[in-house]
C-alpha cells in the first residue's frame, strides 16, 4: 500500500506502524524514523476525532504493548523525539519548520502511545517499558543509562517554557502540554487518591524542580493570553499534491507522508465550533495547573506547584521574596484579572480563581483593592443564577469565592456604591437600576430558595447564609426588590417550618404506641429549618442594629410582613434574636398609626426615614458581630482530585478516555 494511508480504516496495516510495533528493535538512527515522522495532518482538535484514531489504531498498540520490552522501540522514539527538541530553540528563532514538524510529529505518536500505556498499564510495569537498554554496544544517544521518564517529562517542561509561542511552534506546544497531563493521567485509573506515584515524584523533585515556577507561571500566561489557533498549514511545510501523496521539499530521504488520511477530510480536519472560538492552548495549559497544583504532598516535599501558585506576586510588587518559599516569582495581575473575569464561563477558570483567592493572599488583596470589582462579581453571580444549567461543583466554587469576598468588609461596602443598569440575564424581574451588593443578595436569596425545593443541599444553605451574614452589617439602600425577596424568603422558611412541625408532631402520636421506633427524620429536618430560620433572623437582626438608618425599604418590608414574626416571638429558639425586631416592628408601626390611614407608599418610606433618626439605639440588644470565614475541609483532595480530573475529561482539547476504564469518578459526577 506504500507510505500512504487514505482511510483510517487502513492504518492498522500501514507499513510504518507495523514496523514500529513489530518485533524488530529500531535503532534510533535508523532512516526509518525520518519516514515515520513525515506526515502531515490537522491535529485532532476534540475528542471524537481521537477516539475515531484510537480505535482505529488499537491493535498497533496492543502489539506495542506486548513487544516493545523485547524491542525498546518506544524507548528509541522518545530518543529520536529527544534528540530533535535540542534544535527546537534554534529552529523557531531560524523559522526552520522542519526539526518543528518531525519533532510535533514524534511527540503526537508518543502522547498517543502513552495514554493507551497507562491506561492498561500500573506506573511500575511503565518504567520497564522505558528502561529497555540495548545490549550489542552503546548507542549514539549516550553510553550512560539514562532515566528515560524523567529526561522526557524534563525535556516537555523544557519545551513548554523555553520555546517561544509563534505560529509554527503553537501545536508542539499544546502537543508537550497534553502530553504531561497523560503522563499524570494514572489518577483516572484508581478509585482512592494516589498519594505515591512514580510521575509525581519526578515532577516535584530532582531535575524538573528547578522549573517550577517557570513552568506554573508560563501555563498562567497561556491562559491569560488565550492565544487562538493558527490556521491549519502554519506549522508544517505548504504540501503539494503529487499522485495521491504528500510531498515537501526536503531531503530525499524523508517519506512521501504517511497519514493522508489527517488531511482528507477524516481525524481532526474540521476543527469544532467551540474551538474556532477560544484557544485550545489556552484550555489545556490551565487544566494541566489545576491537575499540579492539586498533587498530594509527598510525606517530606510539599507540593512546589501549589507553593508556586500560592506565593507568586504582582509585577508592580517591589518587595523581596521570602527566602523559605524558591518557587515565587511576578506576574502581571492586572492581566491576570482581565482573563479571569472573562473566562468565568468554565469550571476550570471558577475554581482557579477560587485557589487564588484562597491560596494567593497577594491576589486576594489586589482583587479586593480593584475598583471595577463588577466585572467579576458579575459572572460569578451569573454561574449562581443559572444554577440548574451548571454541575454541582462549579456552583460551589462560584458560592465560596462570593463568601471569601464577603470576609471583607470594604467589600460588602463597595458593591453596595456599584450601581448596575440593565441586567438582561436577570429574568424574575426588569432591573433597570439596581446596586451590585442588591443585585448580590437577590442571587443568594434564589440560590437559597432553589436548593430548598430542588437539592436540599445543607453545605449549600450554610454557605449562601454565611455570604449574607457577612453582609448583612454593611446592608446599604437596599433595593426594595431585594428587601422583599428577604421577607419573602423567611416568608418560606416560617411556612415550611409550619408544615415540618405539623409532620413531627403526627409522626411523633403514631410512634407512641411503639418503644422501638427510631427517631423520626422530621426531627432532624425540624432542626434544619430551625438554624436557618434562627441565621435568617440573626441576618435581618445585624442590619437593623447596624444599619437600620441606611435602609428604609428592609423597614417597610419587614412591617408590610410583620404577621410573619408573631409565632416566632415567643418561640425558644428565637426569644433573644426577636427582642430587636419585635422593637423596630413596634416603634414604626405606632408612628405610621400616629401619621393615619390610607398613607400612599412614598410617605410610609418618609415617616420610617425620620423614624430611623429618632429610634433610640441604646434600646437595641448588641449581638456579636455576623461573621463567617470560609475554612477547606480535612482532606480537600477528596473533594478536588476528582473534581478536576472531571474536568480534564470533560473538556481537555484532544483527549478521549474510554468512560468504562475511568474508576476515579462515575460518570454522573463528572
Amino acid at each position: 500500500m506504500g507510505a500512504n494511508s487514505s482511510s483510517i480504516s487502513e492504518l492498522p496495516e500501514n507499513e510504518y506502524l507495523q514496523k514500529l510495533s513489530g518485533s524488530e528493535p529500531i535503532s534510533e538512527n535508523d532512516p526509518f524514523w525520518n519516514q515515520l515522522l513525515s506526515f502531515s495532518f490537522t491535529t485532532p482538535t476534540n475528542s471524537a476525532d481521537l477516539k475515531l484514531l484510537e480505535e482505529a489504531t488499537i491493535s498497533v498498540c496492543k502489539s506495542l504493548v506486548e513487544k516493545n520490552p523485547r524491542t525498546g522501540n518506544l524507548g528509541s522514539l522518545i530518543k529520536v523525539f529527544l534528540s530533535r527538541t535540542k534544535e527546537l530553540k534554534i529552529s523557531a528563532e531560524c523559522q526552520n519548520h522542519l526539526f518543528i514538524w518531525q519533532a510535533h510529529n514524534a511527540l503526537f505518536i508518543i502522547c498517543c502511545l502513552l495514554k493507551v500505556f497507562i491506561s492498561r498499564m500500573s506506573e511500575e510495569e511503565l518504567q520497564l517499558h522505558f528502561t529497555y537498554e540495548e545490549k550489542a554496544g552503546p548507542s549514539s544517544y549516550g553510553a550512560e543509562c539514562e532515566d528515560l521518564i524523567e529526561e522526557l517529562l524534563c525535556c516537555l517542561i523544557q519545551l513548554i517554557v523555553e520555546i517561544p509561542l509563534l505560529d509554527i511552534t503553537y501545536s508542539i506546544s499544546l502537543e508537550a502540554v497534553t502530553t504531561l497531563i497523560v503522563f499524570l493521567s494514572c489518577q483516572l485509573f484508581h478509585k482512592e487518591i494516589l498519594r505515591e506515584s512514580i510521575i509525581h515524584r519526578y515532577l516535584m523533585r530532582g531535575r524538573c524542580l528547578p522549573y517550577t515556577s517557570r513552568l506554573v507561571k508560563t501555563l498562567l500566561y497561556n491562559f491569560i493570553r488565550q492565544e487562538r489557533s493558527p490556521p491549519p498549514g502554519t506549522h508544517v511545510f505548504q504540501q503539494q499534491t503529487d499522485g495521491g501523496g504528500l510531498l515537501y521539499g526536503i531531503a530525499s530521504g524523508v517519506a512521501t507522508g504517511l497519514w493522508t488520511v489527517f488531511t482528507l477530510g477524516g481525524v481532526g480536519s474540521k476543527a469544532s465550533a467551540q474551538l474556532e472560538q477560544c484557544s485550545p492552548l489556552a484550555s489545556q495549559s490551565l487544566l494541566l495547573l489545576l491537575v499540579l497544583a492539586n498533587l498530594t504532598d509527598a510525606p517530606d516535599t510539599p507540593n512546589p506547584y501549589r507553593q508556586a501558585i500560592m506565593s507568586f506576586k504582582n509585577t508592580q510588587d517591589n518587595t523581596a521574596f521570602s527566602s523559605s518559599n524558591p518557587h515565587a516569582f511576578q506576574i502581571n495581575f492586572n492581566s491576570l484579572y482581565t482573563a479571569l473575569c472573562e473566562q468565568q464561563k468554565s469550571d476550570q477558570a471558577t475554581l482557579l480563581l477560587y485557589m487564588l483567592l484562597h491560596q494567593n493572599s497577594n491576589v486576594r488583596t489586589y482583587v479586593l483593592a480593584r475598583t471595577d470589582i463588577e466585572n467579576l462579581v458579575l459572572p460569578i453571580l451569573e454561574i449562581l443564577y443559572h444554577v440548574e444549567e451548571r454541575n454541582s461543583h462549579h456552583v460551589y466554587m462560584a458560592l465560596i469565592i462570593l463568601l471569601i469576598l464577603t470576609e471583607d468588609d470594604g467589600f460588602n461596602r463597595s458593591i453596595h456604591e456599584v450601581i448596575l443598569k440593565n441586567i438582561t440575564w436577570y429574568a424574575e424581574r426588569v432591573l433597570t437600576e439596581i446596586s451590585l451588593g442588591s443585585l448580590l443578595i437577590l442571587v443568594v436569596i434564589r440560590t437559597i430558595q432553589y436548593n430548598m425545593t430542588r437539592t436540599r443541599d445543607k453545605y449549600l444553605h450554610t454557605n449562601c447564609l454565611a455570604a449574607l451574614a457577612n453582609m448583612s452589617a454593611q446592608f446599604r439602600s437596599l433595593h426594595q426588590y431585594a428587601a422583599q425577596r428577604i421577607i419573602s424568603l423567611f416568608s418560606l422558611l416560617s411556612k415550611k417550618h409550619n408544615k415540618v412541625l405539623e409532620q413531627a408532631t403526627q409522626s411523633l402520636r403514631g410512634s407512641l404506641g411503639s418503644n422501638d421506633s427510631p427517631l423520626p427524620d422530621y426531627a432532624q429536618d425540624l432542626n434544619v429549618i430551625e438554624e436557618v430560620i434562627r441565621m435568617m433572623l440573626e441576618i435581618i437582626n445585624s442590619c437593623l442594629t447596624n444599619s437600620l438608618h441606611h435602609n428604609p425599604n428592609l423597614v417597610y418590608a419587614l412591617l408590610y410582613k410583620r404577621d410573619l414574626f408573631e409565632q416566632f416571638r415567643t418561640h425558644p429558639s428565637f426569644q433573644d434574636i426577636m427582642q430587636n425586631i419585635d422593637l423596630v416592628i413596634s416603634f414604626f408601626s405606632s408612628r405610621l398609626e400616629q401619621a393615619g390611614a390610607e398613607l400612599s407608599v412614598e410617605r410610609v418610606l418618609e415617616i420610617i426615614k425620620q423614624g430611623a433618626v429618632a429610634l433610640p439605639k441604646d434600646r437595641l440588644r448588641k449581638f456579636p458581630e455576623l461573621k463567617f470565614k470560609y475554612v477547606e475541609e480535612e482532606q480537600p483532595e477528596e473533594f478536588f482530585i476528582p473534581y478536576v480530573w472531571s474536568l480534564v475529561y470533560n473538556s481537555a482539547v484532544a483527549l478521549y478516555w474510554n468512560p468504562r476504564d475511568i474508576q476515579l469518578f462515575t460518570m454522573d459526577s463528572g
